[in-house]
């Protein structure tokens, strides 16, 4: 029997982790880094940008150490060192030496991070409703981070994530749930996240002098009604980040990639192939 869930790609050992990832088209190799909520996977996360950006290049989509169906390491600590390790040993195993990275929410810290370790790694930076700079936690944060598996609590989560509240069906919120559920998915995501969430998210803000340091290209994304990081996150960034963009769009939540997909994917298009 085959494999049917488009969630599950090609297994790749990176870093000693074996690792579900995406894999898809061929060029200029960019790498997608998904965000941190219940049950995501690469997939969930960038099934919209996946086959548009895979006809003009070759995409990479991991599902990060903890997160999916990549291996769950006994002992592991989940943290912005963690996670940026696992990706340089995506690039490694794949033997790719300089990538675009587009990260999306804490794929956004993680792509920052890893630009300050590893500059020579990285070629332009998109980020999208992306953390990074210290910030007050949102109620919308709070309730990802805090979620207690059930189909009602997952509907709370996807509320705060969309701006457009018809989006959200309960068929959606039965799916979600049900990814969450999955053995070792919540054990793990509880294992990241637990309280104080405050102290969680300093842990992963990246000090004003490094984020100064980052001398690449980048195209910040965010939607204007972002309950879970607010705009003000992507407004510091573009103030930080030396040569920065930043394209904000209304009517639009924590999901940018689902929410607005043409204008997101025209904006990725133009920034990435711009000389």
């Amino acid at each position: 029997m085959g494999n049917t869930n488009a969630e599950i790609g090609a297994t790749v050992r990176a870093g000693g982790i074996d690792t579900n990832l995406h894999d898809a088209g061929s060029g200029q190799p960019v790498v997608l880094l998904h965000g941190s909520g219940p049950g995501v996977t690469a997939w969930a996360n960038w099934r919209t940008l996946l086959p548009e950006l895979s006809k003009t290049r070759r995409v990479v989509a991991p599902d990060l150490v903890g997160f999916g169906f990549t291996e769950r390491p006994a002992g592991i600590s989940y943290g912005l060192q963690t996670w940026t390790d696992h990706v340089v040993g995506v690039l490694d195993a794949l033997e790719l030496d300089r990538v675009d990275l587009i990260g999306n929410s804490l794929g956004g810290a993680v792509a920052l991070a890893l630009a300050i370790k590893f500059p020579e790694r990285v070629r332009r930076l998109v980020l999208m409703g992306c953390g990074g700079p210290k910030s007050e936690i949102t109620e919308g944060l709070e309730a990802v981070w805090g979620y207690e598996p059930s189909v009602d609590n997952m509907r709370v989560v996807l509320d705060y994530l969309s701006y457009d509240r018809s989006r959200i069906t309960d068929d959606l919120a039965k799916l979600r749930y049900e990814a969450s559920i999955r053995p070792g998915h919540q054990e793990s995501f509880a294992a990241m996240f637990p309280s104080p969430r405050q102290q969680r998210l300093d842990e992963l803000s990246i000090p004003d002098h490094e984020i100064q340091s980052i001398p690449h290209e980048t195209l910040l994304l965010h939607g204007r009604e972002d309950r879970v990081i607010p705009v003000e996150t992507s407004i510091r960034l573009n103030q930080l980040l030396k040569s920065s963009q930043l394209h904000v769009f209304g009517k639009c939540g924590h999901w940018v990639q689902i929410e607005q997909t043409r204008g997101f994917i025209s904006q990725v298009e133009a920034f990435l192939s711009a000389e």
